[in-house]
């Protein structure tokens, strides 16, 4: 009997090879045409162009960064602002596969409104019982207070009796990141060097590892920023504190071990891939030009702030799901992720251990951690790391030229250049182009109510200022669409109704039901309850309906053909009844007669959805 492995028959074989001009052929066939580029290249934020398909890139290299096989760490946040509480939660998550916390202080870059004090008695009691020379690892999230807080973790340690070699704590200092989420600093930047190099110094000295600084990105990605935005930053605050490291007598060699990094993930899953592995390439370019040989860095990635919804809480689980998977395959050395009601208030022990359990089912059952780099050769991953690092660099060149990371602030470079992208990104989701699940798209107004914990928000302490600048914001998409969603709230609460909308159907059901279908979204979107039904036989029974809605709007819903018959007069009848009108689709030629007709708003795909359903809201409260 033959061997049915012993000759393997390759797959396709008897095909010819399809070529990209062949494949062009039949796009430009189907496209009848319409622009190629237009209509098939997408552009990121950074105006990097996404083509449709992409070659295998056999050349290309793996980027080195965490071990072939080992695991990313899974990090849980520490953040309830009562110690007892806080321990209880980090605890539970050790016990229950986390191998690495997140400290998070009050007023820090990653505490969304809550965090521990920066003090000893705080520190100490959310740490109660958990070894650090255990292999835990320990991320500070540190505020302003940074020196403090990091003085107070030491003098733990020491009164553990705890060899600080033995522990695997990174410190978090950034003094440049809190500077710009605080918009001020208490000193320009000669003043906060040596207070920086002190700081390290008092750490090294003592026996900790570090490292100790980090560049935190998540700064600019919260603010709205780009994904080479967010690059270019990390990579000149990194190098401003190299520089300064060096000028307090450290060796550049070692000074580099003593950087770490912070990246957001978000849901576009191959740019966070790619910005991920453009950031090793570009601070291996850094290393390279200090005359170093590159070596790997240490980066965490955090699950991103801005795309987090309070509607609809339970489709963040699916965000940062993506997001986690995005980092793990980008290489990152530890991941956490936000969990899902954390828009709505302190996550409860649901929350955390979905946040938890989503990384640990990619590690123990998806074993994404198995192979090293393993985006390497994939034609859009390579394309799209490649054009990072471009823009990137370019960008970061610009911050150096203006006297880098710290000046550039203070200067409002990197303030005005995320503010232009922060506006673009709230124009798409304004107008839908960047659709966000539950909240602008497909709204669900009966949502089941989700629990988060009854803790009020952390207090904050003053950060003393004599320089002050610009702050960056820290934002989600979301919010203008909760604003209006929360008004309809208010109103179900006062009144025992929400806002409402009637939809006047025109023609059989195979003309409006499409529309008709936008219209209900579209409303409920901004909290608008749409009264829909299944069409009429007559203007007449139509009037009748929406008198009995008890709607004082109402929005016609067909086809372009039935419009051009009967929209004009079907909008008389409805005006004669009292109602406020709009259209569901765009007006065209008629707009016109439609507008005589009473029609005083037009919904369509591509519209700006925020300031229609703003007008909306006016024309019920007049």
């Amino acid at each position: 009997m033959t061997d049915p492995t012993a000759d393997e028959l390759p797959l396709a074989a008897e095909f010819p090879t399809a070529s990209r001009e062949q494949w062009r052929k039949l796009v430009d066939g189907v496209l009848k045409g319409a622009p190629f580029e237009k209509r098939l290249v997408a552009r990121t934020y950074d105006g990097l162009a996404i083509e449709p398909l992409y070659a295998r890139d056999a050349q290309a290299q793996p980027v080195v960064g965490r071990r072939p096989g080992e695991a990313w760490t899974v990090m849980q946040r520490v953040d309830h602002p009562a110690p007892a509480a806080a321990n209880a939660e980090a605890l539970h998550d050790l016990e229950n596969g986390a191998t690495g916390l997140s400290l998070v202080l009050a007023g820090s870059i990653g505490a969304y409104g809550y965090g521990l004090a920066a003090n000893e008695e705080a520190i100490s009691g959310a740490l109660d019982g958990i070894h650090l020379d255990a292999g835990i690892a320990l991320d500070l999230d540190l505020g302003p207070q940074a020196m403090d807080a990091a003085a107070s973790l030491a003098a733990i340690v020491k009164r553990r009796g705890i060899a600080p070699a033995a522990t695997n704590i990174r410190f978090g200092f950034d003094p440049i990141g809190a500077a710009a989420l605080c918009g001020g600093s208490p000193l320009p930047w000669n003043g906060l060097v040596p207070l920086f190099n002190a700081g390290i110094s008092d750490l090294a000295t003592r026996g900790f590892r570090g490292p100790f600084a980090v560049a935190d990105g998540r700064l600019v990605h919260n603010a709205g920023g780009s994904e080479a935005q967010e690059l270019a930053y990390a990579l000149a605050v990194a190098i401003a504190y190299l520089r300064a490291l060096e000028a307090g007598g450290v060796a550049l060699d070692a000074a580099r071990s003593l950087i770490y990094f912070r990246l957001a993930a978000d849901a576009d899953q191959l740019l966070t891939i790619a910005k991920l592995r453009a950031l090793r390439r570009l601070w291996a370019r850094v290393e390279e030009a200090c005359g170093l040989a590159p070596a790997p860095t240490f980066i965490a990635a955090e699950t991103a702030w801005r795309m987090m919804s309070r509607r609809d809480p339970y489709v963040n689980v699916l965000r940062a799901t993506i997001a986690a998977v995005s980092a793990g395959l980008g290489g990152a050395d530890a991941v956490s992720v936000l969990p899902f009601n954390m828009a709505l208030g302190l996550p409860d022990r649901f929350a955390r251990r979905i946040a938890r359990n989503t990384q640990l089912v990619l590690l123990e059952e998806s074993n994404l951690a198995k192979v090293a780099d393993p985006a390497a050769g994939s034609g859009s991953v390579e394309h799209l790391t490649a054009e990072l690092c471009r823009a990137a660099w370019s960008l970061f060149q610009e911050i150096e030229r203006a006297g880098g990371a710290f000046a550039a602030i203070e200067h409002g470079l990197i303030q005005q250049k995320v503010a232009a992208v922060r506006a673009e990104h709230q124009a798409a989701v304004a107008r839908r182009k960047d659709a966000l699940t539950g909240t602008s798209d497909f709204p669900d107004l009966a949502e089941a109510s989700v629990t988060v914990l009854n803790v009020p928000l952390a207090l904050v302490p003053p950060y003393p200022t004599s320089l002050a600048l610009e702050p960056l914001p820290s934002i989600r998409l979301a919010e203008p669409f909760e604003a209006l969603r929360d008004a309809s709230d208010r109103m179900l609460a006062q009144t025992g109704a929400r806002p409402n909308i009637f939809l006047a159907n025109l023609g059989k059901l195979s003309d409006f039901t499409a529309r008709a279908t936008f219209a209900k979204n579209f409303f409920e979107a901004g909290g608008i309850e749409a009264v829909s039904n299944d069409g009429f036989v007559n203007r007449d029974e139509m009037v009748a309906a929406f008198k009995a809605s008890g709607a004082k709007l109402a929005c016609l819903c067909s086809s372009d053909a039935v419009y051009a018959s009967e929209a004009a007069a079907a909008a008389q009848a409805l005006a004669a009844a009292g109602a406020r009108l709009i259209l569901a689709g765009r007006p065209g030629e008629q707009e016109p007669a439609l507008r005589a007709a009473g029609l005083q708003i037009f919904i369509f795909a591509g519209c700006d959805v925020l300031a229609a359903l703003q007008t909306t809201y006016d024309l019920i409260a007049s």
